[in-house]
């Protein structure tokens, strides 16, 4: 079993050198993708992903329609671990399992 970290990642914004770790995005960037994801989802309101939210995306390597799917569909989609294929590798490796779940899934939804 995997270990839960004891804190959270802060969001540190714009990619840039000498890069700290965490989000790369601003948390004003993230709550107007979550508004914006809520808006479109929601059937009595209207919305679209904006500029910023689409920058999120892009930064990502997530393309809108497959957020929005993953967003919906998350728990149907994935069991387990969720990443990009090198990341699940590396925490398949590091809890000693051989199989690496949903990997189809990840390579499919996580990437343009």
């Amino acid at each position: 079993k995997g270990e839960q970290p004891t804190e959270l990642l802060p969001f540190v914004g714009n990619e840039r050198q000498n890069m700290p770790n965490g989000l790369i995005y601003s948390v004003k960037d993230y709550i107007v993708l979550v508004e914006d994801t809520g808006r479109i989802i929601r059937d009595d309101k209207r919305g679209a992903i904006s500029i910023s939210s689409q920058h999120i995306l892009d930064r990502l390597n997530i393309p809108a329609e497959n957020w929005l799917t993953i967003t919906t569909e998350f728990e149907a989609l994935f069991k387990g671990a969720v990443g990009s294929l090198p990341a699940l590798t590396d925490y398949c490796q590091h809890v000693d399992r051989k199989r690496r779940p949903s990997a189809a899934n990840c390579q499919k939804w996580l990437s343009a």
